[in-house]
């Protein structure tokens, strides 16, 4: 049987014969260095590598790098992470969920003290199940984003006399961006697809 050799994450040199199957680093050095640029890097990479980036304007329209009407439906009017956060078009970035993957964001309304920072005990439990994906504070300051993998294909609003108030998005949608990562949450997606059914049920 061959064996599978490892690579480091941060060096890519190989991997210690006795690194953990989950380990990504080489070294202590290399997982600082790691731990680092990510926190640089605010967005996650599946984000960034996707050309389904827009403009905002203030009153959350999209908008295309040069400012005009932009589509959650048009890819025409959609662009590269890099164009996106370099144009000065409106007031911030957009991304277009489309049902080519299953990229997905679970939208939180009004759960957010702003002044506190501390979470309504429905938003904390879906944010609890949602485990170590990225979640950013969304434009009003009240609000979080929830991005992670998921089949949506049908967009769901759910209110419930708790005060629960969630919409759940895969396709055919544009969510404003921030970039202003909420507490520790890494810079990945991770499968969000029990958190939905449970959410649904």
């Amino acid at each position: 049987m061959m064996k599978i050799e490892r690579q480091c994450a941060t060096c890519e040199g190989d991997m210690p014969l006795a690194a953990r199957a989950d380990a990504r680093t080489c070294s202590t050095r290399c997982r600082v260095a790691a731990h680092r640029a990510a926190k640089k890097q605010v967005f996650p990479v599946e984000l960034t590598t996707r050309d389904r980036w827009v403009r905002r304007a203030g009153d959350k329209r999209p908008l295309t790098t040069t400012g005009r009407a932009a589509s959650s439906t048009d890819a025409r009017t959609w662009s590269t992470y890099k164009n996106a956060a370099e144009s000065v078009a409106g007031v911030g970035l957009g991304f277009v969920l489309s049902d080519v993957d299953d990229v997905v964001c679970i939208d939180l309304d009004h759960c957010l003290n702003p002044l506190t920072g501390r979470l309504a005990p429905w938003a904390a439990a879906i944010v609890r199940d949602g485990g170590a994906t990225y979640v950013e504070v969304s434009p009003s300051g009240d609000g979080l984003h929830i991005w992670g993998r998921a089949h949506v294909r049908q967009g769901r609003r759910i209110r419930r006399p708790d005060g629960t108030a969630v919409e759940i998005y895969g396709t055919g949608r544009y969510i404003a961006m921030t970039g202003r990562r909420h507490g520790s949450s890494p810079s990945i997606l991770a499968d969000l697809s029990a958190v939905v059914s449970k959410l649904t049920a």
